[in-house]
């Protein structure tokens, strides 16, 4: 009996040795998740962002004199000026050869005094025919023929006079004079050159005064209006402030794009003919924004990781806008008081939990 009750009292101790473990490992509890990672994290802040449209273009002149000949027949004997010559109106640029001008001047004084000459003799009797008209002594028809001769001396000595001063006319033309200010572009006067009424000699910029022109999106061309200020620049150079000067009435069918038209303050870093891009000032407008480093592009979207209040991260997709400076505009898909991770999303997966250490506004 003794020995039934030892065996008896042996198993249980057995028993409960065996189960105590397994109690231990039920009290034991479950081991807490690790965060993923560290961040610091941003909310969408209102921001003044500015209204701008991009364009390219070309930079020309704001208008172009063409400087010609206006006489016939007479050799250029001296060209002034070259081209990039800043010249002033009035300026003499080139000079023609004149004698033959000088030799028809001389001719046409001339010519003149013999008319003055006549009309004078025609006058005293044409004043003498009048005198004796009451007496009788001279017939009507002799009269008629003094008074008709004093015209018509009059007449010869308007025609001389008007030919005296086409010769006069035709010297002054000798000198080819810059019709504006503004800067030679062309050169065409070649010394010894004998060249006809009408032919180019010489091409200006008037002023000097150049302007861009942009090629702007017709979509956008509403938005513009003349005094607009612009930021430009110039391939190789530094940015120019212009301003709008007029928004183009057409637009090119086949581009779908219009000119507007920027005048530019002088710069010798710009020249008519180099091709320039740059941002046209709307103005400005406030919208909610968040550092460009917490926008992420993922499978072709742009994303960010908002973090919930169980410190998880969601990928959550967004609407950009326009950047400034380091900022980029969130125009939908995030409201203002979210919480967003600032640095280091890319290394992070939709449900990861995160530890925050530190919220920036």
């Amino acid at each position: 009996m003794n020995t039934c009750s030892a065996m008896l009292a042996l198993s249980l101790a057995v028993l409960v040795g065996a189960a105590a473990p397994a109690a231990a490992e039920d009290d034991r509890a479950p081991a807490a998740p690790r965060p993923s990672l560290t961040v610091n994290v941003t909310r969408p802040a209102p921001a003044t962002l500015a209204l701008r449209v991009t364009a390219h273009g070309s930079v020309a002149a704001w208008q172009e004199a063409s400087v010609g000949s206006e006489t016939n027949g007479l050799r250029l004997a001296e060209v002034r000026v070259n081209v990039g010559d800043l010249v002033r109106r009035g300026q003499v640029l080139a000079v023609f050869a004149s004698e033959t001008v000088g030799a028809e001047l001389a001719m046409a004084r001339a010519g003149l005094a013999e008319a003055e000459a006549q009309q004078a003799e025609a006058k005293a009797n044409a004043d003498r025919a009048r005198e004796l008209q009451p007496s009788g002594s001279l017939s009507a028809q002799q009269i008629a023929q003094y008074l008709t001769a004093e015209r018509t001396a009059a007449a010869r000595v308007d025609a001389q006079r008007a030919a005296l001063r086409m010769q006069q006319l035709r010297l002054a033309q000798a000198q080819v004079l810059a019709p504006d200010d503004g800067v030679i572009t062309v050169r065409n006067a070649t010394v010894g050159a004998v060249t006809g009424v009408g032919t180019e000699l010489f091409r200006l910029i008037r002023a000097s005064r150049l302007e861009w022109r942009a090629e702007v999106p017709a979509a956008e061309l509403a938005q513009l209006r003349a005094g607009q200020p612009a930021r430009v620049t110039p391939a190789g150079g530094e940015p120019l402030t212009g301003r709008v000067r007029m928004v183009g009435p057409t637009v090119d069918p086949g581009t779908r794009n219009g000119l507007v038209y920027v005048d530019l303050p002088a710069s010798a870093a710009v020249r008519a003919g180099m091709f320039a891009r740059g941002e046209i000032d709307l103005g400005s407008v406030t919208a909610l924004t968040l550092p460009q480093s917490a926008v992420l592009l993922k499978d072709g979207f742009q994303t960010v990781m908002r973090v919930d209040a169980e410190n998880r991260v969601r990928q959550t997709k967004v609407t950009v806008g326009r950047r400034s400076g380091e900022r980029i505009e969130i125009a939908g898909g995030l409201d203002g008081n979210a919480r967003v991770v600032e640095k280091g999303g890319a290394f992070l997966a939709d449900g990861d939990l995160v530890r925050v250490v530190d919220t920036k506004r």
